[in-house]
């Protein structure tokens, strides 16, 4: 009965017919009981405080007043309309507004009786009003055998609000449901769990969350439903990775061979660090157990993650096995080739190149190598998923910049093989821990966290447009020393809606401070053909230009070792996320490089703190933790279509604790068959069951 209850569809509550019906669900996506329950409050308002109307102050968030309501007069007509209405208590006189539902309110109210009245004061000819008031009966509120003391306020959107269904309508139909909810709550934690952690109740955790009788109520509530919500995901996340364990019998990397051994005593361009040996440790006992490997290699901008990907390739190959690398842009596939290429040097393993600008006669010729096991790695873009591309013995395959991939994608091409091959995911955006906890719980978690030896870290700079030409000079000394530069703009043509200093605007200004013949200019923005936009590039990588004026495809361009100054333009509109992988694109090589981060004196307060953060440090990951503090996890790259960041009360920043003690939980449940199966364990194996057959299955990663 309890499950059946929960999915009981919303028409079935008071209050809810069928045009409210139709409106919850596509504006807030409200279908059964369940989700009504899990809509929860923003925030709560004390309603056990009264001010008088002499202690109304500016800027206060809302009053809660006793008296007198008289003289309601309507001015005007139509959609002009307004009434008014005169309240008074002991210490003065306000006014109440209305714009709408001035009838409906016209015959609520009975001039000359004592109301509450609740609020937002606002000041008008050094008046206060209130307009669009909550009004009671104060008779009515004494007899009434609930008493709110802390009023829940919940989200509601510009439409709800025009079918007259706002907060208090919500929290209207929640008293309803509420009536019907002892004996059908069933709960979904073990006794041990909500003793260990002292939680209560599921049944009284959702009463307390919606109608809390003091402040305590709601910290218990929210306590146990922040527990419940990571516990479930981790659940889920850990039980994918435990089944794919088992179920997927993986290739073994059994021995070191030629081609590794070689390659690290003769073509190794730098000692590796203590953080690279580390994860090809990781990965070479993956790939030794038989079992699949799926690991996530977080790494920063230039932090080696492409090498260790090739010295993984290189262990493949010296057991009989192919690689691929599949990236998310023709650039930064070429980039690999090239950079590949060039690492391998005289080594005889074969390499392709498979993108969409691969000529018909050369595809054939790739296919043949590729199929009868000649080629050795492959490199590419979604080309690679094609189904004409058939692999001999596909045992590894990497993903570069795994988030611009869609999960079908991936397992596409991780099921071109009878086996599945070894999946390693890449990534040079930083993942604060407790995201990639919660994102991608079902891999196996790798960490490069230092610099190659001889890598300088970047300088970088604030400037405001004042210093515009001390900043052009610095640009021309670092040119006479043969260096290149980057300019990056956020737009392409000028925009009404805000003041940018556009691309095109840009690089007419940039020509004539930098002229022909002295000084060379490439121009790259997303609206190129892709043939164009490689051109230019190319230019630029072989030195023929000496500045690059761009829009962010850059972010994920080209390695440029001589270009040694990134100037971005309007910084203050870029995230934080975005201004570090733009100034990753210079300090690739042994000259000192900088950052010029380029705004004007109108920025706002979180717009300060991104410059300041980047100012004071180049570490990708204390970026990443600010990041997620300014923007919150749900806008984070990537995670808004992941589904996993739904969350409805767990905060990803604050509830660090919550997440650590609820995986620790899933694994302990999910590791052991015995605690698994446990008497005590059946609620959450049930409630489990119950949510994956509600939902797809979100979390699969590779």
């Amino acid at each position: 009965m309890s499950g059946r209850f929960l999915d009981s569809p919303i028409k079935y509550l008071k209050g809810v017919g069928p045009a409210r019906e139709k409106i919850l669900k596509q504006e807030l996506g409200l279908n059964n009981f369940e989700d009504v329950l899990y809509y929860f409050p923003f925030r709560y308002i004390d309603r056990s405080k009264f001010y008088k109307i002499s202690e109304i102050r500016e800027n206060m968030p809302y009053v809660q007043l006793k008296g007198k309501i008289s003289e309601m007069q309507t001015i005007g007509q139509g959609h002009n309309a307004r009434l008014t209405a005169i309240f008074t208590d002991d210490t003065g006189i306000l006014e109440l507004i209305w714009f709408r539902g001035i009838k409906w309110v016209k015959e609520s109210i009975n001039a000359g009786k004592e109301y509450i009245v609740f609020g937002k004061p606002a000041l008008f000819n050094r008046k206060f009003n209130i307009p669009h008031p909550e009004v009671e009966e104060l008779s009515v509120v004494k007899a009434s055998l609930v008493q709110v003391q802390l009023q829940p306020f919940y989200n509601v959107t510009e439409k709800l609000r025009k079918a007259n269904v706002d907060s208090k309508g919500i929290a209207k139909i929640l008293k309803g449901l509420m009536e019907l909810i002892p004996n059908n709550i069933t709960e979904n934690l073990s006794n041990e769990l909500l003793d260990k952690y002292k939680l209560v109740s599921r049944e009284d955790a959702l009463r307390f969350i919606h109608f809390p009788s003091n402040v305590k109520h709601i910290q218990v509530a929210q306590k146990r439903l922040k527990f419940e919500e990571l516990f479930f995901i981790q659940l889920h996340l850990i039980k994918s990775k435990l089944i794919r364990a088992h179920k997927n019998k993986g290739v073994a990397f059994s021995k070191v061979g030629d081609s590794f051994n070689v390659f690290y005593k003769e073509h190794l361009p730098f000692e590796l660090t203590g953080a690279q040996k580390k994860v090809l440790r990781e990965i070479r006992q993956d790939t030794g157990s038989g079992k699949q490997m799926n690991r996530l290699l977080q790494g920063d901008v230039g932090s080696g993650k492409t090498l260790v990907a090739l010295m993984c390739m290189l262990l493949a190959n010296d057991n009989g096995f192919q690689s691929c690398i599949m990236a998310p842009t023709e650039i930064l596939a070429n980039q690999h080739f090239e950079g590949i290429s060039e690492f391998l040097g005289e080594m005889n393993i074969k390499i392709g190149l498979l993108t969409g600008s691969t000529k018909k006669k050369d595809r054939k010729v790739l296919h043949e190598s590729l199929l009868n096991g000649e080629l050795k790695i492959l490199i590419g873009t979604h080309a690679l998923i094609e189904d004409t591309v058939q692999f001999n013995n596909l045992g590894l395959v990497v993903i570069d910049e795994q988030h611009r991939f869609g999960v079908a994608q991936r397992a596409k091409l991780w099921q071109k093989s009878l086996i599945p091959p070894h999946v390693l995911v890449m990534t040079a955006t930083p993942i604060p821990r407790t995201l990639a906890m919660t994102l991608y719980g079902d891999l196996d978690y790798s960490v490069i966290d230092e610099l190659p030896p001889g890598r300088k870290s970047i300088k970088t700079y604030h400037y405001y447009d004042k210093d515009r030409y001390k900043v052009f000079g610095f640009i021309k000394k670092q040119i006479d020393l043969g260096r290149q530069v980057y300019i990056v703009y956020p737009l392409i043509e000028e925009s009404e809606t805000m003041d940018l200093k556009d691309l095109t605007d840009g690089f007419e200004s940039i020509k004539r401070t930098f002229p022909n013949p002295q000084y060379q200019v490439s121009i790259v923005h997303g609206r190129m053909k892709a043939a164009d936009k490689d051109f230019e590039m190319q230019r630029f990588a072989k030195g023929e230009t000496q500045i690059m004026v761009a829009t962010t495809v850059i972010e994920v361009g080209v390695n440029v070792p001589n270009s040694t100054v990134m100037i971005i333009e309007n910084a203050e509109r870029f995230g934080l996320s975005q201004l570090h992988q733009l100034r990753g694109r210079v300090g690739r090589g042994g000259d000192q490089s900088y950052c010029i981060l380029m705004t004007s004196y109108k920025m706002t307060a979180e717009g300060k703190t991104r410059m300041k953060t980047m100012v004071e440090t180049t570490d990708g990951f204390k970026i990443a933790d600010v990041d997620l503090k300014l923007r919150g996890p749900g806008d984070m790259q990537g995670t808004q279509q992941s589904g996993v960041l739904d969350l409805k009360i767990a905060d990803l920043i604050k509830d660090e604790a919550i997440l650590k003690a609820a995986r620790k939980e899933a694994i302990a449940i999910l590791e052991d068959s015995e605690v698994y199966n446990a008497p005590g364990n059946a609620p959450i194996i049930r409630e489990l069951g119950r949510r994956e057959h509600k939902s797809t299955n979100w979390s699969d990663i590779s």
